[in-house]
């Protein structure tokens, strides 16, 4: 064998054994970034009410009827013990709002964490949160709106949480919300969750799978820069939002783009955008109109009208959760993998 032809086997060999070891670390990390299921739910198990954010002024009465619901299915409930206490705006101080979080999370025998409401004040808890003895007993955190922060930080910590209504979401007549308790249902006892959703002539078409991360929008921009904001690499984001005029949502989603937040994400899936408000300025254009502005520089598929936010029909969705997303105009499909 000649010098020129030994030395040109040396190359190949380096070559190809440097992709094999790339392509075995790619193959870690992947498994890596896959986030831990917690148990599903069973007859027997064991949910916590807790109340991280605003206060639940007069609100005994959804909270029970939290309890009433829980128990028919089975479970058995735990009312946080300063659900209902009260500091200013807060249902209770940040101490006692992270007393009883906490409480939870440290708990082996408590399977689920349902917030009782959001409102604001979860940021204020995040950093005092220990994650040491949940990891060892991993639970489901149950919410959305305010909840949203927290979503991120279980997410960032590795783990799965469940986007869904909340006890004050409860009606008095459980019949006008039956979609979203039966989603509610299906999502902690590990049922399948797929969504078929009316089209949309805003709907960017496309079909793709991937990991399911996001929650409400004003929550996602106050993340940003945070060491709990949310990687959007290579996952399908959903975003909804209440209350806000349409050039402070034009706004959030300028400073994410500027951030680089949609640069490699795989899809967007936008829930309701409830209760805009009007400024003296009208912006000229539906609120789907802005969004499919605000990111027009990218070509991942965007899917409207999926029913989740603070609307009464609220489905339940699996954050962390991989997804296949299949949007046309006509009609969009939401799968969950099992």
């Amino acid at each position: 064998m000649s010098k020129i032809t030994l030395l040109f086997s040396l190359c190949c060999l380096l070559f190809f054994g440097e992709k094999e070891r790339q392509q075995l670390d790619d193959a870690k990390n992947l498994k890596s970034k896959t986030l831990i299921q917690p148990p599903y739910l069973k007859p027997g198990d064991t949910v916590a009410i807790v109340a991280p954010s605003g206060i639940l002024k007069n609100r005994q009465k959804e909270v029970q009827q939290a309890v009433e619901l829980l128990k028919s299915w089975g479970l058995h409930a735990v009312v946080g013990d300063h659900v209902f206490s009260q500091d200013n705006h807060f249902a209770g101080t940040d101490a006692q709002r992270c007393e009883d979080f906490q409480k939870a999370m440290d708990d082996p025998k408590v399977s689920a964490i349902w917030c009782a409401r959001g409102g604001y004040g979860t940021v204020r808890i995040l950093d005092k949160l220990d994650y040491t003895k949940f990891r060892k007993h991993p639970k489901w955190l149950i919410g959305y709106s305010d909840i949203t922060a927290l979503h991120n930080q279980f997410n960032n910590e590795g783990f799965e949480s469940i986007h869904a209504l909340m006890c004050t979401s409860l009606t008095d007549d459980l019949n006008d919300i039956s979609e979203s308790v039966e989603t509610f249902r299906k999502a902690i006892f590990g049922e399948p969750l797929q969504y078929n959703l009316k089209g949309s002539q805003y709907n960017r078409i496309g079909k793709v799978s991937a990991p399911l991360v996001g929650g409400n929008l004003t929550m996602l921009h106050t993340m940003l820069g945070s060491k709990t904001s949310i990687d959007t690499s290579e996952k399908i984001l959903f975003i909804e939002e209440i209350g806000e005029y349409k050039y402070h949502i034009d706004r959030m989603l300028q400073s994410l783009k500027r951030a680089g937040y949609f640069d490699n994400c795989k899809g967007l899936l936008v829930g309701d955008m409830s209760k805009l408000r009007k400024n003296t300025t009208l912006w000229g254009s539906s609120v789907e109109q802005l969004i499919l502005d605000a990111l027009s520089d990218y070509d991942f598929p965007i899917c409207f009208n999926m029913p989740a936010g603070h609307e009464k029909d609220n489905r339940a969705m699996i954050l962390g959760r991989t997804i296949e997303m299949n949007v046309s105009k006509e009609q969009s499909s939401v799968i969950f993998q099992k």
